[in-house]
């Protein structure tokens, strides 16, 4: 049975279907509670609750930690992307764990930012040290994976694309936004991974809907990649990819061709006045969504709901 996991900037939360019960732990990261499991499984079992709409939710994954996620990880996004899916390698990303917001924060524009995109991405959350060479299996997925969050990787198109790298344009404070939930799988739930279906919202209006089914590399071939060259410990965040529906989206092949022909400079202003024009693209005041679960709501990682606004 699941367990789902709230924190409020003083406490941690065990969430129930009638509300919340505190755990009582020491705990102050991430990695810290899920180390402190018998706390969990006693506020698990209680019956002091609290309503769950009186708390105010920060983000279930605390910072520092490391912050790693996958490029073009599902067949749609890639596809949209003018990429062949058969082709795209499995490559991976760092964020700075500053960018971590919680679940209801606003999303901050940078002043100097002009296009600014959503990627509705499972995240997911380190239960067990993982060094280098660390051999994962779907039989020992389970013990190296704590649980499942809801994300949103924020980007700002107009700095990522130019500079050809995603750090910088994905590591604003606000950019990552993470929850409202924490949930704790066992090792059966996490096998209902690939039912898991990933949905955003703008202002009410459905921008993504996939499942993982779409996914390219899943976690266990996911983890195996990253191990060879990158230690991840508990509480860390690894984002797994976004399906189709972004506001960005590549050229036609003949655009795309006459544009390379281009100096830089003027390819990226073409490129960039194009996309100006684009609606998609997140405004002052838009609502964003984010919600992930399986169709029949036995695993719900819970909808987050973040506002934009500008920075002055």
């Amino acid at each position: 049975m699941t367990v789902s996991i709230l924190r409020t900037a003083d406490a941690w939360w065990v969430q129930t279907s009638g509300g919340a019960v505190r755990i009582e732990t020491a705990a102050t990261t991430t990695g810290a509670l899920l180390a402190d499991r018998r706390a969990i499984a006693a506020a698990a079992a209680s019956s002091d609750l609290v309503a769950v709409e009186s708390l105010s939710l920060v983000s279930p994954v605390t910072a520092p930690c490391r912050v790693v996620a996958q490029m073009t990880n599902f067949v749609s996004h890639v596809t949209d992307s003018g990429m062949d899916p058969k082709t795209v390698p499995l490559t991976f990303f760092r964020k700075a764990s500053g960018s971590i917001s919680g679940p209801y924060d606003d999303v901050v524009r940078p002043a100097h930012v002009k296009l600014l995109d959503y990627e509705v991405e499972i995240g997911l959350v380190v239960g067990r040290a993982m060094p280098v060479g660390t051999e994962i299996s779907a039989d020992n997925l389970a013990d190296y994976i704590a649980g499942l969050v809801v994300t949103n990787d924020v980007s700002a198109r107009d700095v990522q694309l130019p500079k050809t790298q995603f750090y910088e344009a994905k590591s604003y404070p606000t950019f990552t936004p993470v929850g409202p939930a924490l949930v704790l799988l066992d090792a059966d739930e996490l096998k209902r991974f690939t039912d898991l279906r990933l949905r955003l919202w703008v202002n009410g209006q459905v921008r993504q809907d996939m499942t993982v089914a779409d996914m390219i590399y899943r976690p266990v071939q996911t983890l195996r990649e990253l191990t060879r060259f990158q230690r991840m410990d508990t509480g860390d965040l690894l984002l797994t990819g976004t399906p189709v529906g972004t506001a960005i989206s590549a050229p036609p092949k003949p655009v795309q061709f006459i544009a390379n022909l281009l100096p830089a400079a003027v390819k990226w202003k073409l490129f960039f006045d194009g996309q100006a024009k684009n609606p998609k693209y997140l405004r002052e005041g838009d609502v964003v969504e984010a919600a992930i679960g399986t169709d029949d709501s036995t695993i719900d990682l819970g909808r987050q709901r973040t506002v934009v606004r500008y920075a002055r």
